[in-house]
Parts: C-alpha cells; sequence; structure tokens
C-alpha cells in the first residue's frame, strides 16, 4: 500500500525550547598499544583507518613524543613560516612535535606517538593532546607509561 501525504503524519512545529548551555566534552580516548619504535607506525595506519572511514584530513593532528615524523622534518626544512602557514590552512594531516602542542589548534581528532623522547615530554604532550583534541584522541605506545600519565585505565 501506497501512502499519500494525507497519510502521513506532519510534526507541527511548537514554541522553541531555550538552548541549554552545554558543557565541553571529553574527547574519547582510544589506546594503541606499540613500542616506541612501533608507535609511528600504528599512528600512521590510525590516520589511514581515520581517512578511510571519511575523516577530513584537516580533522587529525599527529603529534610525536620522540623523532619527528618525516612529513614534518620535510616540511620545516621550508622554514618554520611555511610549515605553520600549512597548520593554519587546516586542510590536510598536520604533524607536530610535542614541543609545538602548545602552538597547534584544536582538531577534532589527535593522535600521539609516544615515540621515545623523555618521559617528562609525554607526561607534558599527553595532557595538552587532550585538550586539543575535540572529539577523539588516539595514543599509539606504551601502555603502562600512557596510563601512568593520563590516569589508569585507558
Amino acid at each position: 500500500m501506497q501512502r499519500t501525504p494525507r497519510d502521513t503524519a506532519v510534526a507541527k512545529p511548537g514554541p522553541a525550547a531555550p538552548a541549554a548551555p552545554t558543557a565541553p566534552s571529553t574527547p574519547t580516548i582510544q589506546l594503541i598499544p606499540a613500542s616506541a619504535e612501533g608507535a609511528l607506525d600504528a599512528a600512521e595506519e590510525a590516520v589511514d583507518l581515520l581517512l578511510d572511514s571519511g575523516r577530513a584530513p584537516g580533522e587529525v593532528l599527529v603529534i610525536t613524543t620522540g623523532e619527528p615524523h618525516p612529513w614534518a622534518a620535510h616540511e620545516l626544512s621550508f622554514g618554520e613560516a611555511a610549515y605553520w602557514a600549512q597548520h593554519d590552512a587546516g586542510d590536510d594531516v598536520f604533524y607536530a612535535d610535542a614541543s609545538a602542542v602548545g602552538r597547534a589548534a584544536s582538531r577534532p581528532v589527535v593522535v600521539v606517538a609516544v615515540n621515545g623522547g623523555l618521559d617528562a615530554t609525554a607526561a607534558t604532550a599527553l595532557p595538552l593532546a587532550l585538550g586539543r583534541a575535540g572529539a577523539l584522541l588516539i595514543v599509539c605506545g606504551d601502555p603502562q607509561q600512557i596510563n601512568s600519565v593520563l590516569g589508569a585505565g585507558v
């Protein structure tokens, strides 16, 4: 049986309720266990999955705590101004060293590769990364180290 327009219920708009103030939501935290040597590869795989699932590249920030990502090292060879101009354009995945997290803008997804560096670097970078992540924080590295920084049970 086909429905005709008169058979369908039409919702009539009522008075608009005032919008309730929304508290900033805490991003979901996902942990991908990896060694320091494998953390960058795990982060790359996470980024690939995000992009394959429909995430826009400009929604993703990748942070490294040890060696910089090869893309970041390459782009920095053209100078800081060009590197940060790409960040500000916000149209591609951006890769930054943990020391630059404070300068990086928030993005819906932040991926952290705990790929070495001092424990203090991870201890500083992870809470900052959590603050930059709008919806999702993915951390690739040693679960014990990450849990000690972000809190048990991550």
